[in-house]
């Protein structure tokens, strides 16, 4: 299991899966701005230990069909 879909899968077993899926909506149209704003917030989120995450969740806002791969991994599609 590869290093996204492991917190994807930590999300979805707390039940976050709803409240990452609006931010994956929220954070879409914004593109690399949104990422630039995840990479600043990255070091004061590791205190919540969701460094990781954000760096994952800004490395797809920065690639053409990132977004679209996380919300399929969200789904449960594409898991090996």
């Amino acid at each position: 299991m590869d290093e996204n879909s492991r917190w994807i899968e930590q999300a979805r077993a707390r039940g976050l899966d709803g409240p990452l899926r609006v931010a994956l909506d929220v954070l879409e149209p914004l593109g690399p701005l949104g990422a630039q704003v995840l990479w600043a917030a990255q070091p004061a989120l590791e205190a919540f230990g969701l460094g990781g995450a954000a760096a994952h969740l800004a490395s797809a806002l920065e690639e053409p069909h990132g977004v679209e791969q996380l919300r399929r991994r969200l789904d449960g599609e594409g898991e090996a």
